[in-house]
């Protein structure tokens, strides 16, 4: 599924992920964790092809995504979820979801991954010609999830998707995330919730200072004393 060897991710000088060796099995759940600043969000973003200068290998079915820009990576399967949702406030709910599956052979499918997504999240279909602005936090997080399935991946890239909710919509989100991965969706995880993202992953990683420093079965990581005083300071 997805194979990354030996990243390496720059800010100008700076660099923020360290010769960083990660697979993703195909229809696995993994989660990365780790302190603010440890370098969760760069590594997804550099694996969606948002961020260029950097360094290694990235394969996803064989596929090279390194040389490829950032929409062609999505026609590669991979989509994002990305932290603060980043929809287009201005425009209604139903045209944020039909931009996600704009690009491609996504297009053919539109229609039925519309419906599905209005199955996941009723709210969106009632709110549909709503300005996409004027939803709440909670609903936001739906449609930037919805869109992102718009386009029909194989990997589906979080960025801290419980971010500022209320733990009702959060059990809504993740309850979905879990039907997303039953229709065999391969998912990587960054979440600040560490306890309710191991929960629901089958694999970890402990990402610190740009680097993986521990990786395994995440119910055991949950009990791991490095990652209990790193991540909940115990």
């Amino acid at each position: 599924m997805l194979d990354v060897s030996r990243l390496e991710v720059f800010y100008g000088e700076a660099r923020a992920i360290r010769g960083l060796d990660l697979r993703i099995e195909n229809g696995e759940i993994a989660s990365v964790v780790g302190p603010n600043g440890a370098g969760k969000s760069t590594l997804v973003n550099a694996l969606a092809g948002l961020l260029r200068d950097r360094t290694g290998s990235i394969e996803l079915d064989g596929a090279d995504l390194m040389r490829p820009a950032a929409h062609e990576v999505c026609e590669h399967g991979v989509a994002i979820v990305p932290e603060g949702r980043r929809i287009f406030s201005g425009m209604s709910v139903e045209d944020n979801l039909v931009l996600g599956g704009y690009r491609g052979s996504a297009r053919e499918h539109r229609e039925e991954r519309l419906a599905r997504v209005h199955e996941l999240f009723p709210i969106l279909q009632e709110r549909s010609e709503q300005r996409a602005g004027t939803l709440s936090g909670g609903e936001q997080q739906m449609l930037a999830l919805g869109r992102a399935l718009m386009s029909g991946p194989k990997l589906l890239l979080l960025d801290e998707p419980s971010l500022g909710l209320a733990p009702v919509v959060v059990d809504t989100l993740f309850d979905a995330l879990i039907e997303i991965h039953a229709t065999g969706v391969s998912i990587l995880l960054v979440e600040q919730n560490v306890t309710r993202a191991l929960a629901m992953s089958e694999r970890a990683h402990l990402l610190s200072d740009g680097e993986i420093v521990l990786s395994g079965e995440a119910g055991a990581m949950l009990e791991d004393p490095e990652v209990q005083r790193v991540c909940l300071g115990i």
